[in-house]
């Protein structure tokens, strides 16, 4: 494993990249808002998509580089996202299939900038669906355009996505909350399961 730290638009960015031999495509996560790459679903995704021969990119977005907790406003964020999957794809993962994703608010940055960063499909873990001000974040999940993998835990506080065949929207849920720490078996399985369906595809 390896760091490097990348420039964007509002400060640098540090990535940890989890490479493998001959990678089949490369996998693009970030963090929750409070949180960290350490996160325990983070990791067990990681492990399964290096299972799975895709290399990973654990990415701390330029706030939490500067050693602040509260991300800033999503044009921000997804400003700084986009800075960093296409530094990535055009050296560190170049020519490779790019999927993106993350865990809550990292996952709806993955989702908001599908078009921007090219990926051929998005992971959410722990997809924060309903605000704490109660408005729905349904589009967000609807308009990513690719295939869609949401792993939520059956007692998410935030809600439960749907599943939406017709969107290519599959939805695993696990033991446990939004934090997803119950059940990394389950966790793992699911993503290990569903990017063999999507590197299949990719062929």
């Amino acid at each position: 494993m390896a760091a490097i730290d990348l420039d964007t638009p509002h400060g640098p960015a540090r990535v940890h990249l989890h490479p493998v031999g001959e990678p089949r495509a490369a996998l693009v996560l970030g963090h929750g808002a409070g949180g960290g790459v350490a996160a325990r679903d983070l990791v067990a995704a990681t492990k399964a998509a290096q299972a799975a021969g895709v290399a990973v990119a654990l990415v701390e977005m330029p706030y939490r580089v500067a050693g602040r907790r509260s991300p800033p406003r999503a044009p921000v964020l997804d400003a700084g996202w986009t800075a960093i999957v296409q530094q990535l794809a055009a050296d560190e993962l170049r020519g490779l299939p790019l999927i993106t994703g993350g865990r809550s608010s990292g996952a709806r940055v993955a989702c908001r900038t599908v078009q921007a960063t090219g990926a051929i499909a998005v992971l959410c873990l722990a997809f924060p669906l309903v605000a704490p001000s109660g408005t729905s974040r349904q589009e967000e999940l609807d308009g990513a355009g690719v295939p869609v993998l949401v792993v939520q835990g059956a007692s998410d506080r935030f809600g439960q996505p749907a599943a939406a065949p017709a969107l290519g929207r599959s939805v695993v849920v696990v033991k446990g909350d939004h934090g997803l720490k119950s059940d990394l078996a389950g966790v793992s399985a699911a993503v290990g399961a569903w990017l063999g369906t999507i590197l299949a595809g990719a062929r």
